[in-house]
């Protein structure tokens, strides 16, 4: 029975010709599937639904060619084809009673147009300004021909998307493309009706505005998204311009570091000053984000009025059910979003999402896989799980659920492997909801039984007589230095100092003194534990062979921060360095272009290079049952690091993998 706290969060709300069923708003997010793969998308937006989610968007949708984001599979409307592509997609929403939004986009300098190959639009001839997805083009300096194009594709779009079934429309008003240089002063240097006062800046916007109202007239919402900055006044000025015009604002702020921030930067409802003073602004809905996780908050934040909608991009990726589970008063059995940004990393891999808590993410269609649906088994079978890390742990509660005789054995006294000791490390305390959530799931079933301080042999396991066994040993971080940049070990001399970052994972007291970090894994791994370091109170150098400290970092929106946090915490960034060898008191490195060496004062190293296997257990295991010896498990199988050491999703999903499969 739901909470009456949360009642306000089930109210129905009007939006222009529309009703929204509640005030839950999956707002437009990138998923890597796109008009690449239209049935996958339509499976995962249809799936959230099901779950409840009162406002279903795409993501950023392009108009027309000219608005081409090259590698990335972005939503399109640019002809017939597109249309039965998008219906199925609000066919899906429509099905569950959730309403269907397309956010119409308009490229800029940001977008290259590198599959249209159209000379890409600016207010300025400037080169790419894209980020991750640069390329050597300039843009042409967009004319009034131009904006009458757009305005003239832009209400075609919108027309499409009546037609395709959508229930609201949006303006694209921010995130750096076109208009956004248009509202911006420093890149609208025009001098004509569209550049130099606010009011000229903000025309094309209320221009869009009109023509997509005529478009869609009283058969879908109209709505803006916009942003708002508590520094700057004019943004404030410009949303106040057009207040009441559309029917919907989606409000954000300018810096996406801070919108998509990661967790060890951005915490839970960060944007909510930013969005209550646009709030006191309009007569018209606001949704806004800010990675709601807690229903407590999300009540709030409507019952105070800073917003009327809560919009979530990557909780509805976490949990696809987080509404009903709400309303069905299953606080405890929300999936709550760690804000790894996993999922926003393989859409910028320009690949379909995925997720660290929902390892059903972007398979709904693929593979069928559904976030709470499981098929029962029909067999009276025993399931040996070894080991509780993150693969583990999933293995066990998806093979309870579908109702195995589950035994898990972990050889230390803590559950959660990995996840536990990672997140003890500076930033890293949401990350721990990967191992809470699963140990809550499995704390429910009767028939699960975990076995804590465990450590069980080959003997020990046949002596189980588990028809199943899963092994989940997990994986060590090496010193040797074997890595992406070398495939020899480093050289190590007499007096040499010398830890493994598993040293520092455990807690283990770690020596004082300067200490060199070659960081060749080059995610967040390196810079985590170079400010942990720091909080020690050790000097610390990080040696990277990337151009940038934690470079994997660009996909998953980390880069720029983490690289302010290293330096503002004092710690020394050498790039495009290689480690050679480590003496008493001193490291060798090498640069990567000229393989001139240096020496550096270390008084010991910590190098972060690969992580091998812990599959001694398994091999073990393998041999036991080729040879057919009593006791021996009809199935054996390794999953998560022990099979392949990656990152936490990738455990996750191998233990789901694994337990779905089963039978």
């Amino acid at each position: 029975m739901r909470d009456p706290r949360y009642d306000v969060l089930f109210e129905p709300i009007q939006l222009g010709p529309v009703t929204a069923k509640n005030r839950f708003y999956q707002v437009p997010h990138c998923s890597g599937m796109g008009w690449l793969r239209p049935k996958m998308l339509a499976a995962m937006r249809g799936t959230k639904a099901e779950g409840g989610w009162g406002v279903v968007c795409t993501e950023y949708c392009s108009i027309h060619p000219n608005s081409d984001d090259g590698a990335y599979p972005y939503a399109r409307l640019w002809d017939d084809d597109d249309i039965r592509d998008n219906a199925l997609m609000t066919d899906a929403v429509h099905e569950h009673g959730a309403l269907a939004g397309a956010e119409l986009w308009i490229g800029g300098n940001s977008v290259a147009n590198l599959s249209t190959r159209l000379p890409p639009m600016g207010l300025t001839s400037l080169p790419n300004t894209a980020d991750d997805n640069y390329h050597p083009v300039q843009s042409r300096r967009v004319d009034k021909k131009d904006i009458r194009n757009i305005l003239t594709w832009q209400a075609d779009a919108a027309k499409r998307a009546v037609q395709a079934g959508f229930d609201i429309v949006y303006v694209y008003a921010t995130h750096g493309y076109l208009l956004a240089e248009f509202l911006n002063p420093i890149t609208n240097q025009r001098t004509d009706e569209y550049g130099g006062s606010l009011e000229n800046r903000v025309r094309i916007v209320r221009e869009l505005l009109d023509v997509t109202r005529d478009a869609v007239g009283d058969k879908a919402a109209l709505a803006c998204r916009f942003s708002v900055d508590l520094a700057s006044n004019e943004g404030y000025d410009a949303f106040g311009l057009l207040a009441d015009i559309p029917d919907l604002w989606d409000v954000t702020v300018p810096d996406y570091g801070i919108e998509m921030g990661a967790s060890r930067f951005v915490k839970e409802a960060e944007l909510q000053d930013s969005v209550a003073k646009a709030k006191s602004l309009t007569t018209k809905p606001v949704v806004a984000v800010g990675r709601f996780t807690s229903p407590d908050t999300m009540a709030r934040v409507v019952r105070d009025g800073t917003q009327d909608m809560i919009g979530a991009a990557r909780p509805s990726i976490a949990d696809p059910f987080l509404p009903k589970k709400i309303e069905e008063g299953r606080i405890e059995d929300i999936r709550e979003c760690i804000g790894c940004n996993v999922c926003y990393a393989h859409d910028t891999l320009g690949v379909p999402i995925r997720c660290t808590q929902n390892p059903t993410m972007g398979e709904e269609h693929r593979k069928g896989w559904h976030p709470e649906a499981l098929s029962r088994t029909t067999k009276s079978e025993k399931v040996l799980i070894v080991g509780a890390g993150p693969a583990g742990l999933e293995a066990a509660q998806i093979l309870g659920k579908r109702g195995y005789e589950v035994m898990l054995a972990e050889a230390t006294r803590d559950l959660g492997g990995r996840v536990t000791r990672e997140s003890r490390l500076p930033g890293l305390s949401e990350w721990a909801r990967v191992r809470d959530w699963r140990i809550g799931q499995i704390e429910k079933l009767t028939n699960v039984e975990v076995f804590r301080e465990s450590r069980l042999g080959v003997d020990d396991i046949l002596a189980v007589g588990a028809d199943h066994v899963f092994v989940a040993t997990g994986a060590d971080w090496t010193v040797d230095g074997l890595g992406r940049r070398r495939d020899t070990a480093i050289g190590v001399g007499n007096g040499a100092k010398i830890l493994s970052a598993d040293h520092i994972l455990a807690g283990d007291e770690t020596p004082s003194g300067h200490v060199v970090l070659f960081d060749d894994d080059h995610y967040y791994m390196g810079s985590v534990l170079a400010l942990a370091l720091r909080s020690r109170g050790n000097t610390v150098t990080l040696v990277t062979p990337a151009g940038r400290a934690g470079a994997w970092g660009k996909y998953s929106n980390e880069e720029y921060t983490v690289t302010r946090k290293l330096i503002e915490s004092d710690v020394r960034i050498v790039t495009n360095r290689s480690l050679e060898r480590v003496d008493a008191g001193s490291a060798t490195i090498s640069c990567i272009f000229t393989g001139r060496e240096t020496t550096i004062e270390a008084d010991w190293v910590l190098p972060l290079t690969r992580r091998e296997p812990d599959d001694t257990l398994f091999h073990s295991l393998r041999k036991v049952c080729d040879d057919g010896r009593d006791g021996a498990p009809k199935s054996l199988k390794r999953i998560g690091d022990c099979e392949a050491p990656g990152m936490i999703a990738s455990a996750v999903y191998s233990g789901y993998k694994a337990a779905v499969e089963l039978d």
